[in-house]
């Protein structure tokens, strides 16, 4: 197995498959995008949310137990809280 097929058949265990995955995460995209709001956002504010809708469907399609993708959804969230506190 070369390496790329390695990486995927690793991610698709941890994530599950990468089709259902691209359906949650574009569910939560659709519903932002669809909001009043959401041009009047900041390009960074705009992709943490995307970054995180995606983080979400990670948790919901694959292993909810890992610890990984609990922390990056803080993370993203973090980013924009310090820009908005100068932090």
């Amino acid at each position: 197995m070369n390496a790329i097929a390695h990486t995927l058949a690793e991610r698709g265990e941890r994530y599950g498959s990468f089709e259902e995955h691209a359906v949650i995460s574009q569910a939560f995209k659709d519903i932002c995008r669809a909001t009043p709001k959401w041009h009047r956002m900041e390009d960074d504010q705009r992709e943490a949310l995307e970054m995180i809708a995606h983080k979400m469907g990670r948790i919901l399609n694959g292993d909810p137990d890992y610890a990984d993708s609990w922390i990056d959804i803080a993370g993203y969230a973090k980013l924009i809280a310090d820009r908005l506190t100068d932090q």
